[in-house]
């Protein structure tokens, strides 16, 4: 479990030395038409998943778009891995508050395989609203879909 948590924090430091980050309605490169489609793909996977989030709650929707082998890292806890995600998850109660999130930012890897999203998210309750500012981790999946296999978020903006 460490061992694999280690493995995929040292692949994305690494492979961050190939992403040069731009914002999602900029193209990476105008020639690059390849690129430019994965990462619109990317981003509008993160904009679908906020959507899904104000529809049907914030725990069903992190259930639909949360990779395998995701990794969750939140304030007080230990990076949740492995079983814990979806134990985490399903003890989450999210019947009192909408959470959405808008990326103002995205990146992807060379093979189109592997990219990161950033951005501003609300939690809004019957009577309040804070905000803060996230980063998702993506992994194109065999089947085309892409899912988040790192999720991180900090509050603080509004």
């Amino acid at each position: 479990m460490k061992r694999i948590f280690f493995v995929l924090m040292t692949a994305v430091f690494f492979s961050a030395c190939l992403f040069e980050s731009k914002k999602p309605e900029e193209p990476v490169n105008k020639k690059d038409t390849d690129t430019q489609t994965a990462l619109d793909e990317m981003v509008e996977t993160d904009q679908a998943f906020s959507e899904a989030s104000a529809k049907m709650g914030m725990k069903k929707a992190f259930l639909e778009y949360i990779a395998d082998e995701a990794v969750l890292l939140r304030p007080g806890y230990m990076p949740i891995v492995d079983d814990d995600v979806i134990r985490f998850l399903n003890a989450q109660e999210d019947t009192s508050f909408t959470m959405t999130w808008e990326p103002k930012g995205a990146d992807m890897s060379a093979a189109h395989d592997l990219g990161f999203t950033y951005g501003v998210y609300k939690v809004a309750t019957k009577d309040t609203t804070i905000g803060g500012t996230y980063l998702s981790i993506w992994r194109k999946q065999k089947d085309g879909k892409w899912k988040f296999i790192l999720d991180t978020g900090n509050q603080g903006v509004e």
